[in-house]
């Protein structure tokens, strides 16, 4: 079964527009580093809506075990520990079935 993960950020204040292009520069560099992504999508909120969150990532993997090959892989951890840990106030993520 198809799962897709979906997560979403709100920076915290004061993070630079060059942190956040830094942070999609890098995640451009995990599809081809992790074979278990079988679709991958991120990018910044358009600023339509202004509750939205600021960033969001969506992937797709074969089964959970591929998503958790993603999750926990050195590459994505790396990402999360120096683009995302430190730098965002608020972090949603759900995983699900697609069929």
């Amino acid at each position: 079964r198809m799962i897709r993960h979906v997560v979403m950020f709100r920076w915290n204040e004061g993070v630079s527009p060059e942190h956040i292009a830094a942070t999609t520069a890098e995640f451009a560099t995990l599809p081809p580093a992790i074979p278990q992504i079988r679709s991958y999508a991120w990018g910044a909120d358009l600023g339509v809506v202004p509750t939205n969150f600021d960033y969001a990532v969506t992937a797709e993997f074969d089964s959970v075990d591929g998503f958790v090959a993603y999750r926990d892989h050195p590459a994505h951890q790396a990402l999360v520990q120096t683009f995302i840990a430190t730098h965002v106030s608020e972090r949603v993520a759900v995983q699900f079935d697609v069929g």
